[in-house]
């Protein structure tokens, strides 16, 4: 099962986060299939930059995204990210 997620990238005290689609099973900072966008929560205000193009193919494609990454992009895309949405169906 592939996830969208975070991963932790700056230093002491100083959080900076990637957006990576991963398989569900890998470490945290396990392999990544592929970089998806970046977060800084330390500016003023938040900066968010995601490929929307590649998050909605990955999440038509039966990506899960993570509880904070949902929270993330739901202020960022228009596409409902609850947990009820069902993934849609790839022939």
């Amino acid at each position: 099962m592939l996830s969208i997620r975070m991963t932790r990238v700056g230093s002491k005290k100083k959080p900076y986060f990637r957006v990576v689609l991963a398989e569900g099973r890998s470490g945290l900072q396990g392999d990544v299939i592929e970089n998806l966008g970046t977060y800084n929560p330390r500016a003023k205000p938040a900066q968010v930059n995601v490929n929307k193009e590649r998050i909605e193919h990955w999440l038509k494609h039966g990506a899960r995204p993570s509880d904070s990454v949902r929270t993330l992009l739901s202020k960022h895309l228009s596409r409902d990210l609850s947990a009820k949405a069902e993934p849609l169906a790839v022939q």
